[in-house]
């Protein structure tokens, strides 16, 4: 039994589960007492991946920001899958505030993950394929050790395991 045992690392949102905990924050504004007659709303941009929110005020934006927050956790979306702008006044005395979606692993959390997994000093081979770190090795307990360590590491981003076998 020679064969190698590998996984792929990758980072990936569920764009169905982002998509319901969006429209859940947009339903809670609208029927919110607080958000009554403002201009506060929540939109996502698939093509660009982008959230935009929008508020009267800062207060108010930060309130919307929080609210969105809660329902993505509840929605089990990480919220490290984002990547938070600063917040930007309008001409008009409102609020903005963009988040960027990160699908994929980029080139350089890719080459991050691949040295952390051969500065494990555990007999593993990771190679990048694409937007994902293959991690292949002889022994399924080496493979398991280098999940733990990586679930114990914050590279920044959500993580996940595909493809074990």
């Amino acid at each position: 039994m020679s064969k190698d045992h590998s996984f792929d690392v990758v980072s990936k949102t569920n764009l169905q589960e982002l998509k319901n905990a969006l429209q859940m924050a947009q339903k809670e504004i609208q029927t919110r007492f607080d958000f009554k007659g403002s201009s506060a709303s929540v939109n996502f941009e698939e093509g660009a991946n982008t959230v935009k929110l929008t508020a009267d005020h800062s207060v108010q934006l930060h309130s919307v920001v929080d609210l969105l927050q809660n329902k993505l956790v509840r929605r089990g979306i990480s919220l490290k899958a984002f990547d938070w702008k600063e917040p930007e006044q309008l001409p008009s005395g409102g609020a903005k505030q963009q988040a960027v979606l990160q699908q994929g692993l980029s080139s350089e959390k890719a080459r991050e993950l691949s040295k952390a997994v051969k500065g494990l000093g555990i007999k593993v081979e990771a190679r990048i394929e694409g937007d994902s770190v293959r991690v292949s090795a002889k022994q399924i307990d080496d493979l398991q050790a280098v999940m733990q360590a990586l679930q114990a590491k914050d590279f920044g981003i959500p993580l996940q395991f595909e493809n074990y076998r």
